[in-house]
């Protein structure tokens, strides 16, 4: 059984920009919390590291106008359940709460927007239930082989990365809205980077937020290796509407929109966007901007 923490409700008060009513839903004895905004096909978008749905504040005024627009935070972040302890937050466990999320609300015809973990997650998903998605939007993220650094290009493609996953320890010691600053283009106001930090009143809240960065599989064994090689296989062969928006200035995972373009074959029909002056969150950086190219997407798809 896991042991959850609940950040006290008074913690999200008057939030900038975010005015959304919550929704609850039960998974496991425990309540995740998802944004529900408009009516229409939905849009489902699923934040990373260590992220909430407040990431994508700026897409619901645009998106919600046309489409049902969701964005739910994962166990561990946002106004969710926060799980106690690291070994309890596995790349399954993350898994099967968004499957059993889509399961619950009986999601259907979905525009997948995801981005850093939501891709991780988001795309093997995608790849295990295609009956569920209409789209794809596929943002600032990655699927890792797992068969670890086979070449100069990848090692240096690569370093981003390893050097913020060695950094990351300290960075969960620290307020998470310093991180997301970190993270973004734009200087955030100091209000911005409060409400990233609300939902983790102490360190004991970030059991999630500091295991996400050593599930990035890098060898065979890892756990998620095996759901990474299956979304790449499936994925390979796709031919449902695929939109590629990454940002000009992310260290860690800016170079791979060229791998999604080359790997899925329908990205080839939607020509590759990318958002100038932004980093790894661009949803933060130029939300709006997303936004619309979002609803063009779905309007010509």
């Amino acid at each position: 059984m896991i042991n959850f923490l609940r950040t006290p409700d008074s913690a999200f008060q008057n939030l900038p920009g975010y005015p959304f009513a919550p929704h609850y839903v039960e998974i496991n004895g425990a309540r995740l919390h998802y944004i529900d905004e408009g009516a229409g096909e939905v849009i489902l978008c699923l934040h990373g590291e260590p992220s909430w749905s407040y990431l994508y504040r700026k897409f619901f005024p645009v998106l919600s106008k046309t489409n049902r627009v969701i964005a739910f935070d994962f166990f561990g972040f946002g106004k969710s359940d926060k799980p106690v302890s690291e070994k309890d937050c596995t790349y399954q466990f993350h898994f099967d709460t968004l499957k059993a999320f889509v399961e619950k609300l009986d999601l259907q015809n979905i525009t997948f927007v995801v981005q850093d973990w939501g891709g991780l997650i988001g795309l093997p998903y995608a790849a295990s239930f295609p009956e569920r998605i209409k789209r794809l939007v596929i943002m600032n993220t990655g699927l890792p082989s797992g068969k670890g650094i086979r070449s100069l290009k990848e090692l240096i493609q690569g370093f981003g990365f390893f050097m913020w996953r060695r950094a990351s320890a300290g960075l969960m010691k620290k307020p998470v809205g310093k991180t997301i600053a970190m993270g973004c283009k734009t200087k955030l106001p100091q209000e911005v980077k409060d409400a990233y930090s609300a939902p983790f009143p102490d360190d004991t809240f970030k059991a999630a937020a500091r295991k996400f960065p050593h599930l990035v599989p890098t060898g065979p064994k890892d756990e998620a290796t095996p759901f990474m090689q299956m979304a790449r296989k499936e994925l390979a062969h796709w031919n449902k509407p695929v939109q590629i928006i990454f940002s000009d200035g992310d260290p860690i995972t800016g170079h791979l929109d060229k791998f999604f373009n080359r790997l899925i074959p329908s990205a080839a029909k939607y020509p590759m966007i990318k958002i100038t002056g932004a980093g790894h969150f661009l949803q933060e950086d130029k939300g709006e901007e997303i936004a619309g190219h979002i609803a063009a997407f779905i309007a010509k798809s």
